[in-house]
């Protein structure tokens, strides 16, 4: 059931604005620090700085409404998804499958699990991803832990098979992600330039974050074969930037800009605009450190209050699903940097919260599905958790 009616948005929200939550929750490049080179036309890295004229700012205040309960009674609901027609696919963390949810009826048909997932802590079947060419060539990716490590795989999905039988065989694209009990990362989602983006976690070992032969504490980009992209920060590698301690949400705005948001360790959640090539900064700075090479975030919060998990882009705004902070975070933008200060919704009502998704695609909609995680071990479920919801914001 919903929990009781969360106090009113917390006035110190727009303290946030300058000020981050603790997660509690191989080889890649060559290592050579060269300058940043463009990506040819085909495979495009998406602008950090956009292009053409930026939408005006969203207003200062937005709103957010629960228009309904698409589904419950999801198992560990971690990854989430839309085909072309607008259904979703949802992956179970800890059980390691994938399932269907009809956006008009709410009905679930688990389509088929992924061997190989070995679930503990906070690895198992994590991030999905829906091929860009989906329509000629029905795959599905995935990134989850096994027993050695971290990868990714695609799957062939005919959902003219029976149901629970209608993954191929994984087709595994990228393995050697580094794995541990916590920060797995998992986030994958394709671009704007038709390239996947993958974000890792460094596992607890700090040093592997600026340690650009891994691939952990980092933000990947890959062709849809696995393979470094043309134009990467640096030849032959799949890293696209580097010193991150666990990415949990990656998103593209209207301009083609990745955002991306990232666990804190005990002082400073942080909200990333990606650039290729750069350094965020983690184990030397958490937070603001307003130190020479390292970018700084474009806002962050106290840990407790956030704990962020997946964001997307809606309406002139990023949204951030909070863990532990149990709330919906908005941050409006004007550009690259947020036009107004950060802004909390559904603070307790509905407990931890997992991943957010536009409704109908990617960007510049007024709802976006959200997923909660109270099944996750960490949180206290009801007997409807965990579900799906579909807000209407502004």
């Amino acid at each position: 059931m919903q929990r009781p009616a969360a106090t009113a948005v917390l006035a110190a929200a727009a303290l946030l604005f300058a000020a981050g939550c603790s997660s509690g929750d191989t080889g890649a490049g060559t290592g050579q620090d060269a300058g940043r080179k463009n990506p040819p036309t085909s495979a495009a890295a998406p602008s950090p700085t956009g292009s053409g004229t930026a939408p005006a700012a969203p207003p200062a205040k937005g709103a957010v409404k629960v228009a309904a309960t698409l589904t419950k009674d999801l198992k560990s609901p971690w990854g989430l998804t839309a085909l072309p027609d607008g259904d979703l696919l949802v992956s179970s963390r800890d059980e390691g499958t994938i399932t269907r949810i009809d956006t008009a009826s709410g009905k679930k048909t688990e389509i088929g699990s992924v061997p190989g997932v070995a679930p503990a802590g906070e690895g198992g079947l994590m991030g999905l991803a829906v091929s860009p060419a989906f329509a000629s060539d029905h795959l599905v990716y995935a990134y989850f832990t096994t027993e050695s490590d971290n990868r990714i795989a695609r799957m062939l999905y005919d959902e003219k098979k029976p149901a629970g039988q209608q993954l191929g065989a994984p087709d595994t694209i990228l393995r050697g992600i580094p794995k541990g009990t916590v920060h797995n990362g998992g986030r994958i989602a394709f671009g704007p330039d038709r390239m996947l983006y993958a974000g890792t976690g460094e596992t607890g070992d700090t040093g592997l974050a600026q340690d650009k032969q891994s691939l952990g504490g980092k933000i990947l980009r890959m062709t849809p074969d696995g393979q470094p992209v043309h134009g990467n920060p640096w030849p032959d590698s799949l890293v696209y930037s580097y010193g991150h301690r666990n990415v949990q949400g990656l998103a593209w705005d209207s301009e083609r800009r990745l955002w991306a948001s990232e666990f804190g360790q005990n002082t400073w959640d942080e909200l990333n605009l990606i650039e290729p090539g750069r350094n965020y900064g983690w184990p030397e700075v958490e937070g603001r450190g307003r130190r020479s090479g390292f970018v700084d975030p474009v806002a962050q919060w106290r840990t407790g209050d956030a704990s962020p998990s997946g964001i997307a882009y809606a309406g002139g705004s990023i949204w951030m699903a909070g863990l532990r902070g149990e709330r919906l975070w908005r941050i409006p933008l004007a550009g690259a940097e947020p036009s107004a200060a950060p802004q909390a919704f559904l603070q307790g009502e509905y407990g931890r919260l997992r991943t957010v998704l536009p409704v109908g695609g990617a960007g510049g909609g007024a709802a976006i599905w959200l997923v909660t995680s109270e099944t996750d071990t960490r949180g206290t479920p009801g007997p409807a958790d965990d579900r799906i919801l579909r807000l209407e914001v502004e």
